[in-house]
């Protein structure tokens, strides 16, 4: 029931219709239990010899094969009845289809060896079906447009190296998420000082804007300025307003790192965090802070909340079981530790 979406796809998207022909499509996947389906059938296969092994893979892939068309078309039925153009679909598998064409002029691949269909005959198949849609030249509104390009800059800032962010970003290019992309490159490539007057320069345009504040607040805790950082949170949150974990998180962290004396407000940020997001730093946060306030059967149990997340199921089984005979007897945190001790993975 959860979509993983790659910050590649994410960059390569052009347009936040892109990336929705995307979660439609992945929807078709959920909605028709494909993934399910499949492990069983691989689960229950009765075959043993090379030559049924070879064909059951053989069966499977075509089944694989036949799933993508299903969601394909399953996508574009979600898309009609939310109102939204197809267009972004067909668009992406048209990059696909360039991508492919460049890939098998080198490497010619059979059809029956491959996981997806070939992407030009998803076109094919999909375009004259989306192009019929009554919502076809709808268009993302310029609001969530410019969402999707500061998203973009902001994957690029962070993950890719300064000149190459540089070289998308040029100084001639003055739009906003062009700036913001180059605040980000500059601060990686030319450090702290360099940056903070082009995130005061955003600022100063945006002054609402959460995610500047957000972003002068990470260059300071990267350079070691936590006490600076978090009063800078502090505005980044409250103008996000309630739906912003990660932004709730990093401010506890920031009070953690600043070594604030105010323990219960980290607690209470970390625990409200997790409440729309569980994630493992937060549950490390909680840990450190009820640590600092002698509780230590809450401490061990955060920290192996943090490493169940983690997926170091044996160390966090460790603290689990350290945890739970120092909590009251059925109480909800008691209860937590006992599942976390009594999990075991499937299959």
């Amino acid at each position: 029931r959860n979509v993983f979406i790659h910050t590649g796809a994410l960059q390569v998207s052009e347009t936040p219709n892109q990336v929705i022909g995307v979660i439609a499509h992945e929807a078709g996947h959920i909605a028709n239990a494909h993934l399910s389906d499949l492990r069983s059938k691989i689960a229950a296969d009765p075959t043993r010899g090379f030559l049924s092994q070879f064909l059951f893979v053989g069966v499977m892939l075509s089944q694989i094969r036949g799933n993508e068309l299903v969601a394909d078309q399953a996508g574009l039925r979600y898309l009609n009845a939310t109102k939204q153009s197809g267009r972004g679909m067909i668009e992406t598998f048209e990059r696909f289809a360039q991508e492919e064409s460049f890939s098998l002029q080198r490497t010619p691949q059979s059809l029956f060896a491959r996981t997806h269909p070939f992407a030009a005959d998803r076109v094919t198949q999909l375009r004259s079906r989306a192009q019929a849609s009554p919502f076809w030249d709808t268009r993302d509104p310029p609001a969530l447009q410019l969402r999707h390009d500061m998203m973009r800059a902001k994957i690029s800032g962070y993950l890719d190296r300064p000149q190459i962010v540089f070289n998308r970003y040029p100084q001639s290019d003055q739009s906003l998420p062009a700036r913001y992309g180059r605040a980000i490159g500059t601060f990686f490539g030319s450090g702290v000082e360099r940056a903070i007057p082009l995130v005061d320069a955003l600022i100063k345009d945006q002054p609402n804007n959460p995610y500047f504040h957000e972003l002068k607040a990470d260059f300071l805790m990267r350079s070691g300025r936590a006490r600076e950082a978090v009063p800078l949170l502090r505005r980044s949150a409250q103008l996000a307003g309630a739906n912003a974990p990660l932004i709730t998180v990093r401010l506890a962290q920031a009070m953690v790192t600043a070594e604030d004396p105010n323990l219960d407000e980290t607690i209470n940020l970390a625990r409200k965090s997790l409440i729309q997001d569980p994630n493992p730093q937060a549950y490390r946060i909680l840990a450190n802070a009820y640590y600092k306030q002698n509780k230590l059967p809450e401490a061990d149990l955060a920290t192996a909340e943090a490493l169940f997340l983690e997926g170091d199921l044996k160390q966090a089984q460790i603290f689990a079981k350290r945890a739970q005979p120092r909590l009251k007897n059925g109480s909800p945190n008691w209860i937590r530790a006992g599942d976390i001790v009594n999990f075991k993975i499937s299959g």
